[in-house]
């Protein structure tokens, strides 16, 4: 995969993040793609991954998974799959921890997708825990 496949077209980082935060993108998890920041809150990385995904950021995705979970095939399952998803929606329905001063937490949510120009509504009960310092999606057993 080429570099140029992970850019972020100039005029989409002044436009409203995917995340649907009301914030636009160069406020919210433009800084977080770009390594410039970490994401404070179980929660934040949350709204951080669903626009990675919106925005095919694969290094992104595979980064913020915990080792723990992180398959050995994780980049090639995206690479196989990510272009046939287009992302159209994200509500958050509850948090559980994941704050500042947490090691743990949970975020409950719904997205709306398109595969394959067929819509598909999809609803995760995700958590989340620290490594090295920095929040990681574990996985979907929440």
């Amino acid at each position: 995969m080429n570099s140029s496949s992970n850019k972020i077209p100039r005029e989409r980082e002044e436009s409203l993040c995917p995340c649907k935060s009301r914030r636009s993108y160069s406020d919210c998890c433009m800084p977080y793609h770009h390594g410039k920041s970490k994401p404070p809150t179980a929660e934040k990385l949350m709204r951080s991954r669903y626009s990675a995904y919106f925005f095919r950021l694969i290094d992104y995705l595979i980064e913020t998974t915990h080792p723990e979970t992180r398959k050995s095939d994780l980049r090639r399952e995206l690479e196989d799959s990510i272009h046939y998803y287009n992302w159209a929606g994200l509500e958050i329905l509850s948090t559980s921890k994941g704050q500042k001063e947490d090691k743990r937490g949970k975020v409950e949510f719904e997205v709306i997708c398109f595969f394959e120009n067929e819509r598909q509504e999809l609803y995760e009960h995700s958590r989340f825990k620290r490594y090295k310092g920095a929040w990681k999606y574990l996985d979907a057993k929440g």
